[in-house]
């Protein structure tokens, strides 16, 4: 696909401005606005159009219903037995606060800029221990924990993070409704004790402010149904389905169709397939061919899995790994479901089955690589369980884990661990 390139078109909009601004000096200043308006409504016209081409979700290849979905998918997938459960879920769950954290001070980051800050501050690169510099240390991160808290010396817990935050949220949603939840049930919960949201899961909880139904939420003045916001919720699925990736990939669409459509409900089925699938194995890759069973083979995101899995083993660092992803996805949005899920399962090849390789060769790829850690985290933990996870990442937790949810500021890990357990032997 060729994405559309409007760089010089917001030159041409930031000169309309400046202009603007010169003419109101001069004393133009109707004029300006009447020059501005002009554009302006051209612009809404083109919006318009383009917008009627792009919501046109539902395809043959992939399709928004579940039972279609389901009818598209490989399939194949049969519970499987899980041994050491609890230490395979303590990994789970460390795994994913770890890759956050390490990912949140260098989120977007250029390899560039990244290797610089290792340089800087003295670590090896990918990196193999926490940021101990972080850029800004004084701002808010979602409007709650200072970035210091996200360094080495600095931390005291798992800071804050909508990773973080969606999978506590995740465990919530099955706590109240059980495992068949609906994604009337997921929009009950949000309108409840979600204060704020970006980019889609913005737009769908604004939507259900304003009265619209869970159903409709996601579809309406929404640009953003492919990105990677909802598969970043899927793990707390695959963690109380751990060895189920069926029932973890239906609780992912029912999540998921909240805010997304097309590839981006599809990555969230996909991630909470793997991950419940990492409960069942000892190999790194086998959780990512399980999960594509459960996509449509029809749709993008399954083609790219494809190629993904067909180019890892071919790769040798970090930089090959990104450099293949930019020449694939060339135009895609930074924070697509699809660039990233590629970067994620680079990682798991390159990783070996180490928890720190792989962690760290994800961070080091960038793009949205809080995300991709955080995600990558859950399934190596899963499969290597928390004995294989070294001290050094965990210890700063403290057991303690910050949340934005509405009075819930603080969990303590252990108790957020056995909740799942409990979910994942009653599932």
């Amino acid at each position: 696909m060729i994405y559309p390139d409007i760089n010089n078109l917001r030159n041409q909009l930031n000169q309309l401005a400046d202009y603007g601004a010169l003419a109101a000096e001069y004393g133009y200043s109707a004029e300006a606005k009447e020059a501005a308006a002009t554009i302006e409504a051209a612009l809404q016209k083109a919006i318009s159009a383009v917008k009627n081409l792009a919501e046109e979700h539902a395809t043959a290849n992939e399709p928004a219903k579940y039972e279609d979905i389901l009818a598209l998918c490989p399939g194949g997938n049969t519970p499987q037995k899980v041994e050491n459960l609890q230490d395979r879920m303590a990994g789970a769950v460390l795994g994913r606060f770890v890759g956050c954290t390490l990912g949140a001070p260098v989120e977007m980051w250029s390899i560039h800029d990244m290797k610089a800050a290792a340089k800087h501050g003295g670590i090896d690169f990918p990196p193999t221990d926490y940021w101990p510099v972080v850029s800004r240390p004084w701002d808010l991160r979602y409007g709650v924990d200072p970035m210091e808290k996200y360094s080495r010396d600095g931390m005291d817990g798992v800071p804050v993070d909508d990773d973080v935050t969606y999978t506590i949220l995740g465990l919530l949603i099955i706590e109240r409704y059980g495992f068949d939840f609906t994604v009337a049930d997921v929009g009950e919960i949000w309108k409840e004790i979600l204060p704020y949201a970006c980019t889609a899961e913005d737009v769908a909880l604004k939507n259900l402010q304003k009265g619209i139904a869970a159903a409709q939420a996601g579809e309406i003045d929404n640009p953003f149904i492919q990105w990677i916001g909802a598969d970043i919720r899927a793990d707390g699925f695959g963690y109380a389905a751990a060895g189920n990736p069926r029932l973890a990939a239906k609780m992912g669409y029912e999540d998921a169709y909240l805010s997304h459509r097309r590839n981006g409900i599809y990555g969230e089925m996909f991630f909470a397939a793997a991950i419940a699938a990492a409960f069942a194995t000892d190999c790194p890759i086998e959780p990512i061919k399980v999960a594509m069973k459960e996509i449509p083979s029809t749709c993008t995101l399954y083609k790219d899995m494809e190629w993904a899995l067909e180019v890892g083993p071919t790769l040798t660092d970090y930089q090959a790994a990104r450099d293949a992803v930019d020449q694939r996805f060339a135009g895609m949005s930074p924070v697509h479901t699809n660039n990233n899920a590629a970067l994620t399962v680079f990682g798991l090849f390159l990783g070996k089955g180490d928890f720190t390789a792989t962690i760290a060769n994800v961070i080091a790829m960038g793009l949205d690589n809080d995300c991709t850690g955080a995600t990558v985290g859950s399934i190596i933990g899963a499969v290597v369980g928390a004995k294989n996870v070294p001290a050094h990442w965990t210890k700063p937790f403290n057991n303690k884990v910050r949340t934005y949810l509405t009075g819930m500021p603080d969990f303590e890990i252990s108790d957020v661990i056995e909740r799942f357990v409990k979910l994942a032997q009653k599932g």
